[in-house]
């Protein structure tokens, strides 16, 4: 049985563009993936890590500030991809 945060179409994008950086991220060379490799693995995580953890609070003011968590993690690893 799924959560409501897992039907909400964000929540499931965050888990695809994740699910794509752990692929691509696991044939980098060890140097590449112990720097920049973690820091977008990291990043990507979390962005659905807190969409779930904000849901999960149950208050309209813990779901807001999980969410700008979330906008912060994108742009971290936005960053981390340019970098990349």
């Amino acid at each position: 049985m799924r959560s409501n945060f897992e039907k909400l179409r964000v929540y499931q994008l965050s888990e695809e563009l994740a699910d794509g950086i752990w692929q691509l991220t696991r044939s980098w060379e060890h140097f590449a993936m112990d720097t920049i490799g973690k820091q977008i693995v990291r990043g990507a995580d979390s962005i659905g890590a807190n969409i779930a953890e904000g849901v999960g609070r149950g208050s309209f003011q813990d779901n807001r500030r999980f969410l700008r968590n979330t906008r912060g993690s994108l742009y971290e690893t936005k960053h981390w991809l340019r970098r990349a």
